[in-house]
């Protein structure tokens, strides 16, 4: 086992690494930039070391300074987290090449997953059901509305590197072709320095249901059951669920023999993540991989009382994995707590928080970093904590999400628990009755 872990990261990420750490006698590192230098991840890991300025490309993602602190603290592991360099294969090189373990897949592995159409390709000769499209990249305007009439409209244009909604369009009809494509391309290549689209079927009325996984570096490979990620905005998840109310057993049992399936395609080591699209009909599709812990991890811990963390670790520092399948005792529902405004767009809200009362309470877990007289920084991501409430069932854990977000206080920012206090009393969300565009028509009173 490790003797020191570097955590690659920051926030309540950061923070859940090392709480694991210090219950498996593990010690810890964490980085930070000038602008989190009061950050709680800093506080409680053992050693701490300033890697760069506020801007992201100067301290999280400069992999000169991560390394080199990993080097002077003797950390003998690395955890990335998620975001930054999480799913970045030359980072887990570079790590590899310094006697450093990577606490993740490997760099190939990464590869096979990171590019959208390879990963299509791989599920297809797994036999894992992908969505209709076409094959490879699309060359030019010409070629994306050939394509579109083979395939059907409406189809969406996806960027291949890409995630979290950028380099992607919807085209109801061939005259919005060459506007979107270009604005795809363009898109692509300033986020993700690679301008290629491919395209898909567009599935209409869909649910964003995701699998977790879990592999060995033995070829065992188990799925953790599924999360329902459906209630998004521009793409971006605003609350996760497990397990899914639009679930049946038998669903359950196909997608997660698919996700393990497409694991196996590769050989997966590490925990990750196979997300797919759920039709009105049930039929789903991959929709890609993530080669990482996820933020909505929490909820599958809830459900199977099963540490993803602790199991990332281990399955990193060479132990088995035992079991193939696990499913749900309870209910989860994690709301994302982000400093925005959602009367005003979900318009981000940095700024000092002058009081904070977090609830508790039977059914009630908080991961967060913040804490009165924290100050909020604008430079990254803006969620500043995840609620989660677990209970018998569906309906009693939004009984408990609604009466924890009541007690919630958090004053001197503008934050989103408004809007999940609005959503819990939504007649379609207590139903079960939503899918990935309930958004869409969601007006916050």
């Amino acid at each position: 086992m490790f003797k020191k872990i570097l955590i690659a990261n920051r926030g309540e990420i950061a923070l859940r690494v090392i709480r694991t750490c210090r219950e498996m006698g593990i010690k810890t590192v964490a980085v930070y930039s000038t602008a989190d230098k009061d950050s709680l991840h800093v506080k409680f890991a053992d050693e701490a070391v300033c890697i760069g300025k506020p801007a992201s490309i100067d301290s999280y993602l400069n992999v000169a300074h991560i390394m080199a602190a990993a080097e002077i603290t003797n950390a003998d592991a690395i955890h990335p987290g998620y975001g930054f360099l999480a799913e970045n294969s030359k980072f887990a090189k570079i790590c590899g090449e310094h006697g450093i373990k990577f606490i993740g897949p490997t760099p190939e592995m990464i590869n096979s997953m990171g590019d959208k159409v390879t990963a299509k390709e791989t599920m297809i000769k797994a036999g894992v059901p992908v969505v209709p499209g076409v094959d490879g990249l699309l060359e030019n305007v010409a070629h994306a509305k050939k394509a579109a009439k083979e395939v059907g409209y409406p189809i969406i244009l996806k960027a291949t590197a890409g995630g979290g909604g950028k380099g992607m369009r919807v085209v109801w009809e061939e005259s919005e072709m060459e506007r979107n494509f270009d604005n795809a391309k363009t898109e692509a290549a300033a986020s993700f320095k690679n301008d290629g689209i491919y395209m898909e079927k567009f599935v209409e009325e869909p649910r964003h249901i995701e699998i977790q996984i879990a592999g060995d570096q033995y070829g065992n490979i188990c799925h953790l059951s599924e999360r329902d990620c459906s209630i998004q905005r521009r793409h971006q998840k605003l609350l996760e669920e497990s397990p899914s109310p639009f679930m049946t057993t038998e669903l359950r049992k196909a997608m997660g023999d698919a996700a393990i399936k497409a694991a196996g395609a590769i050989n997966y080591e590490s925990v990750g993540t196979i997300e797919f699209l759920v039709d009105k009909h049930r039929n789903f599709y991959f929709m890609e991989m993530n080669t990482r812990i996820q933020v909505e991890h929490c909820v599958t811990e809830e459900v199977i009382n099963y540490d993803l963390i602790k199991e990332q670790i281990k399955i990193a520092a060479g132990e088995k994995i035992t079991g193939k399948a696990y499913f749900p005792q309870m209910h989860a529902i994690e709301c994302r707590i982000n400093a925005e405004d959602p009367y005003n767009d979900f318009r981000p809200s940095p700024g000092k928080i002058t009081v904070l009362h977090q609830p508790g309470g039977h059914g009630v877990r908080i991961d967060s970093h913040v804490y009165a007289g924290y100050v909020i920084p604008p430079y990254y991501d803006s969620m500043i904590a995840k609620l989660i409430a677990v209970a018998q069932t569906r309906e009693e854990a939004i009984n408990t999400m609604s009466r924890a977000l009541s007690e919630y206080v958090i004053e001197g920012v503008k934050t989103t628990i408004p809007f999940h206090q609005q959503l819990m009393r939504n007649e379609s969300f207590r139903k079960g009755d939503f899918t990935t565009k309930f958004m869409d028509s969601f007006k916050m009173q």
